[in-house]
């Protein structure tokens, strides 16, 4: 029997796949527990409307946050931070603060895009990458500056 899985299946396969099994595993398990239904020539139209549909809204998607990668290149971010005497610095600067300066600036990006190998304990200008996803970075410009 041909069915539509409606989740995923552990052993049998992905949520959205036709496949062919035997009719008692079909309507035992499958569609009694609602987690595939036959495949007709409608469910199998439907099935591939909505892929496709699916397929425009994610290159709208990658489309629109690569334009913010775009935008966000060489985007200057200037942070203060407290100072003591001789230029030692008291704290550091993570990507939280980052994250916030670059809200005000406009670009509402997750901490946890931002990628820091250690936290900034020292006065300067540095280059950070910002992976907004897999293979679409921007690169941003961080000035620490003493308060």
């Amino acid at each position: 029997m041909k069915v539509i899985l409606k989740q995923d299946v552990k052993g049998t396969g992905k949520k959205g796949d036709i496949l062919e099994v035997s009719d008692g595993y079909a309507k035992n398990f499958l569609l009694k527990k609602g987690l595939a239904e036959q495949a007709s020539a409608v469910a199998v139209n439907s099935l591939k409307i909505q892929k496709e549909a699916e397929e425009r809204r994610r290159a709208e998607e990658i489309k629109a946050i690569r334009e913010l990668a775009q935008k966000m290149d060489h985007c200057k971010v200037t942070l203060s931070i407290k100072c003591g005497e001789n230029g030692k610095v008291f704290g550091s600067v993570t990507s939280k603060e980052i994250a916030l300066k670059l809200a005000e600036s406009g670009f509402d990006v997750d901490k946890k895009k931002i990628l820091l190998k250690d936290p900034i304990k020292t006065i300067g200008e540095y280059t950070i990458e910002v992976r907004l996803m897999e293979k679409v970075s921007a690169k941003i410009i961080v000035c620490v500056v003493p308060e």
